[in-house]
């Protein structure tokens, strides 16, 4: 796997450093970069795992002193450095992005909340939410939608993964007024990219064990860019005889998911399809509160929710769900090979969830925040903190 194995690659040489000299001689820059940042900042914690924390807007920050507590909870060696970039909160600005990618390109590693995107136009098509994917070259989404033991909704027992092309596409941000009244949006599909993210789709079910990925698309309208995007899939599909392949149109997809959803195990789409399945199939299992998700490039790992809601109405009442960021920063620890910390903090969630006592609003209990994070904190105690 080129693409996701470059990513663990460059994790396991951090982590196989040979001596505590070792493993400062390759944090000396970072060091360096975060004793010029502003005092409010954490001082680097020796021999911890750096990492970026970019809070979002929302119940984002909420979200993340969830991650924080439980961490300090479970002596987990890993030393956040928070920057914050927000188009709504005037924290957004070249100097800041700059920063941000700075520190993302310095740790490899990030955990970052939703940034949202406002939809009025003040001059930049391209969010800073995108630009910061785009810089990164974070091309490949991944999406488990996996149901939680002990939670019952419409279909249990789900276990499928989203893979989601996010560069180009409909997030282009190329639209223009080509005549007055008439807008062009352009969505640009490349036979580079299309190719890079099916092989990584392919790699990743090798990787995992599973059978079968499904292409999803749109070639029947959109000849051209979804009929390239479709050949590319088709192409890659016969360098893995043992893996199945299908393909089914978007709309289809959609249907056959709320209908059946134990048909599929990998799918694979580009950038729109992707962001709109990514949300429906995490409302089969419960909704955008209980769904991690990550993004990858060759060489970093961004850990997040897999369905981006800031959930602004929820902002200050302590009511937020904070299982999918958990769940996503056991996935980042498990991506870091501290996998211990990872069990324990996934198990302590998982429990909380099984046993049901404390359950959030949006899982149809009365519990804030504050009660789940205490409830997983009292759970991670049998496993030795």
């Amino acid at each position: 796997m080129a693409a996701f194995g470059g990513v663990r690659w460059v994790t396991r040489t951090l982590v196989a450093a040979p001596n505590p000299g070792a493993w400062r001689s390759l944090c000396t820059s970072a060091v360096a970069q975060a004793a010029s940042r502003s005092q409010g900042e954490d001082v680097r914690v020796e021999g911890a795992f750096p990492v970026t924390m970019l809070p979002g807007d929302g119940v984002g920050p909420e979200l993340m002193h969830a991650v924080k507590e439980v961490f300090k909870a479970a002596s987990v060696p890993v030393e956040f450095q928070e920057h914050h970039l927000s188009e709504v909160q005037n924290m957004a600005s070249e100097e800041k992005l700059e920063q941000v990618l700075s520190s993302m390109k310095e740790n490899k590693v990030a955990i970052i909340g939703k940034i949202h995107t406002p939809m009025e136009y003040k001059g930049e098509l391209a969010s800073y939410d995108m630009r910061l994917r785009r810089k990164l070259d974070l091309f490949a989404n991944v999406v488990h939608v996996k149901s939680l033991p002990g939670y019952k909704t419409r279909h249990n027992n789900l276990d499928l993964v989203i893979i989601r092309e996010q560069t180009e596409g409909e997030y282009s941000s190329l639209e223009h007024e080509s005549a007055r009244g008439v807008i062009e949006c352009l969505k640009i599909v490349t036979r580079t990219k299309s190719q890079r993210i099916a092989k990584f789709a392919f790699d990743y079910a090798t990787k995992k064990g599973r059978g079968k990925v499904t292409a999803v698309h749109k070639a029947n309208i959109m000849k051209l860019g979804d009929g390239l995007f479709l050949q590319c899939c088709e192409e890659v599909a016969e360098l893995y005889p043992k893996i199945k392949f299908e393909t089914m149109i978007i709309d289809n997809c959609c249907m056959q998911l709320v209908q059946n959803p134990y048909q599929f195990d990998v799918l694979v789409m580009p950038n729109l399809y992707g962001n709109i399945i990514d949300n429906l199939a995490a409302g089969l299992v419960g909704g955008a509160g209980v769904v991690p998700g990550e993004s990858y490039s060759a060489e970093y790992a961004v850990f997040e929710t897999g369905a981006r809601h800031p959930f602004a109405q929820a902002v200050g009442r302590n009511i937020a769900n904070p299982t999918a960021m958990l769940l996503s920063a056991s996935n980042m620890l498990r991506h870091l090979n501290l996998e211990h910390h990872s069990n324990t903090i996934a198990d302590a969630v998982k429990k909380v969830i099984k046993v049901g006592k404390v359950r959030t609003r949006d899982m149809g209990g009365y519990s804030t925040t504050t009660d789940f994070i205490k409830s997983v904190i009292g759970h991670l105690h049998p496993y030795g903190g």
